[in-house]
């Protein structure tokens, strides 16, 4: 049994799970976690219904039948910490979201008077600054809709509006810790200081969010242009006094997380327990807008992951690598992969895979930061691009005369290139 403290959180027990000495063992657990992550990177099963929850789940339940890892090692690797400070982020937007929170900002932006430039600066700042203290996927689902009926009722193209949004989200969540999964379980299994990081992303984060206007702007010049001067009446259903309690608790939250030593975990939970208590919103509502697809997706991770490390493979995976003059724990290379998996399994199993490699803040200040980043490379490098496609999908809103993947790379490669530099140089410069 090993101790691992985690700064600013209780001490973490934790069970070494012993090497599995059975080589057809051993043999099913590797080839359930590469047919986990080979799903993941597709996004589907052909011939089956199977999303990317689905394929971990199934993993972590074949491996389990199979007898690869015990119950009680399956529990273990399960890190209820992460959970729960993810559960409670989702019970704080889900509140601001069914209050009419985002319906209100997204009237006052519709009712700018400014032109499509302006009301694009104004949709990057709004979405970027929301995602960095919510998490950027209820972002992404909550304002798509009403953001269409904006662009519908100004004559607007919908197309830049939309992916700038989610570009937007997935460059402002990398401010925070707690702005996307990835960044909450980077934080929480590496115990990393809340503001000692957000000062660390901001300057790239604000580098990042000039980029998505500048090159939204420079991608679709003159083909935005307002055809009428009539502005939107967006009537959004608004309950100021469920709206006031909801950012009330989300600025004690925030502070609680900069100037407490309170577990961040519990601090979330907190959080959800005095928004459940209400007389005018169901608890029933806001369970049920919890995203337990994307926690049952993090349970399965675990599951896969642990019968994986029984193997040993890793560790022999990291030697052989170190061997032909690839050390991931060498910055550049380290920079590099994570770039490349976030775009091949998309950013939270890349962290999970790229986690056992990150030592000390440095490590895992890079690795919420550029996983982030590089989710604006491919549309299926981040949860949040796929919500909003999926979304506009929903409402009859496609492309002309090409995919949503083509559009959505020829906006997001400058975006990512630009914000990987910034990463860069922060890294370099600012990184602990």
């Amino acid at each position: 049994m090993r101790v691992r403290p985690h700064r600013g959180h209780k001490t973490e027990v934790a069970v070494d799970a012993p090497r599995r000495d059975d080589a057809a063992v051993q043999v099913f657990a590797t080839v359930v976690f590469v047919c986990v992550y080979a799903g993941l990177a597709a996004g589907r099963v052909p011939g089956l219904r199977l999303d990317r929850s689905g394929i971990a789940l199934f993993g972590a339940i074949a491996l389990l039948a199979a007898g690869a890892l015990d119950m009680e090692r399956a529990w273990a690797a399960i890190d209820a910490g992460t959970l729960a400070l993810l559960f409670g982020l989702m019970v704080v937007s889900a509140q601001l979201h069914q209050s009419g929170f985002y319906g209100a900002v997204t009237q006052r932006l519709a009712t700018a008077r400014v032109g499509p430039r302006g009301l694009l600066a104004l949709l990057v700042i709004v979405a970027g600054g929301l995602s960095a203290v919510l998490q950027n996927d209820i972002v992404c689902l909550a304002m798509p809709p009403l953001l269409l009926d904006v662009c519908t009722r100004r004559r607007l193209d919908p197309i830049p509006f939309l992916l700038a949004l989610a570009a937007a989200a997935n460059v402002g969540s990398a401010a925070t810790l707690i702005g996307n999964p990835q960044n909450v379980l980077v934080g929480q299994r590496l115990g990393l200081s809340f503001g000692g990081y957000l000062l660390f992303a901001l300057p790239s984060v604000a580098v990042g969010l000039l980029a998505c206007w500048a090159l939204a702007c420079w991608r679709w010049r003159g083909r935005f242009e307002l055809a009428t001067d009539r502005v939107p009446d967006l009537p959004p259903r608004f309950d100021s006094g469920q709206v006031g309690k909801g950012l009330a608790v989300l600025a004690a939250l925030v502070l609680v997380l900069l100037f407490s030593p309170m577990p961040r975990d519990a601090a979330a939970l907190a959080a959800a327990g005095i928004l459940l208590l209400s007389r005018s919103m169901s608890s029933r509502a806001l369970i049920a807008a919890v995203d337990g697809q994307l926690l049952l997706l993090f349970i399965g991770l675990f599951v896969v992951h642990a019968a994986f490390e029984t193997t040993g493979l890793p560790e022999r995976a990291l030697a052989q690598l170190a061997e032909h003059g690839i050390r991931l724990g060498d910055t550049p290379w380290f920079f590099g992969a994570t770039l490349l998996l976030s775009n091949l399994v998309s950013n939270v199993p890349a962290v999970m895979l790229l986690l056992p490699v990150a030592d000390g803040a440095a490590d895992g200040y890079l690795l919420a930061l550029v996983s982030t980043f590089a989710g604006n490379l491919l549309l299926v490098g981040s949860i949040a691009n796929l919500i909003v496609v999926a979304e506009a999908e929903r409402l009859g809103v496609h492309p002309r005369g090409r995919s949503w993947f083509l559009e959505h790379v020829r906006y997001g490669l400058p975006v990512t290139v630009v914000t990987m530099l910034a990463a860069a140089v922060s890294c370099a410069v600012i990184a602990p």
